[in-house]
């Protein structure tokens, strides 16, 4: 069952794949003389024990101590793990997050691949609650996007969740979105649009990126408009043209220094891409004490 073994379910992902499939990456399995940790396994007494403590060198958003968890019992059902922390808390350098007991063979051998998904997640929920704080008190609500790495959307956007977030359409299957590419195959915004709801789509977002195109997409009944690169002064020209007719997204191009004045425009949402496809990974440790 998804999430079982971790204490955290998330739909559409199956947590204790992914901790095998990331495992049998690292040991090699399937591969010849692979299937084993050689390095712990040579050096490391079988029955010897460890505890640790895995801490955060940086101010961080943590994220994915759920995940490094069902790792660590991946390999050693009878860890002793205590939380410090849960997922979403904001935590000052030098803070403690996790605290593990158990086989010092098992927790070495997890070791990298819970650490690399705990980093990656926190360097998510880290960079969107940095974008939530720069917007300032406005309605603006900040989603992410489709630019994940392959394989790990449900998790990405579980850490912008985290961060203070929201999660735009999980992928191809949950909303129409028509792009420029989508329109100059189908003659012009309008007829895009009037496909799709022909098609009986519920949610159809359009983007436009100039202001003759909006009315022609709001006849036709789109229930969304995603304003493509266009700065606070253009993007104002545009709420004024909707005029309330619908919510209203504006993408492209956002930064940290920027995205504060496009919230005060009175856009509804602000679409930022680099929160999953590149925030930094967060610099999170694991000191082990023999016992």
């Amino acid at each position: 069952m998804a999430g079982h073994m971790s204490g955290l379910t998330l739909i559409g992902f199956d947590i204790e794949a992914y901790v095998a499939r990331t495992l049998a990456e690292d040991l090699g399995e399937g591969l010849p003389g692979g299937g084993h940790d050689v390095t712990s396994e040579s050096v490391i007494p079988e029955q010897a024990r460890f505890s640790g403590v895995m801490d955060s060198r940086d101010a961080v958003t943590v994220c994915g101590l759920p995940i490094a968890e069902a790792f660590f019992r991946a390999l050693d059902p009878a860890v002793k793990i205590e939380h410090l922390v849960t997922d979403g808390t904001r935590v000052e350098p030098g803070t403690a997050l996790m605290r593990i007991e158990g086989s010092a063979r098992a927790l070495l051998t997890a070791e990298r691949s819970a650490l690399n998904t705990v980093q990656h997640l926190t360097g998510i929920a880290t960079m969107t609650r940095e974008y939530v704080d720069a917007m300032g008190e406005t309605k603006a609500r900040l989603l992410d996007t489709r630019k994940t790495i392959p394989g790990l959307r449900v998790l990405e956007k579980y850490a912008v969740r985290t961060g203070g977030g929201h999660n735009h359409r999980m992928g191809l299957w949950d909303a129409a979105m028509i792009k420029d590419n989508h329109v100059a195959v189908a003659g012009g915004v309008g007829e895009a649009v009037r496909r799709a709801l022909a098609a009986g789509i519920a949610e159809v977002i359009c983007e436009v990126d100039s202001l003759d195109q909006i009315e022609p997409a709001l006849a036709a009944g789109a229930t969304r408009l995603l304003l493509d690169n266009m700065a606070p002064p253009m993007l104002r020209e545009a709420l004024a043209i909707v005029a309330g007719r619908v919510p209203c997204e504006a993408s492209g191009g956002v930064r940290l220094d920027t995205i504060g004045a496009i919230a005060a425009t009175g856009v509804d949402y602000i679409s930022v891409g680099r929160l999953t496809q590149s925030a930094p990974a967060a610099d999170i440790g694991l000191d082990f004490t023999p016992l």
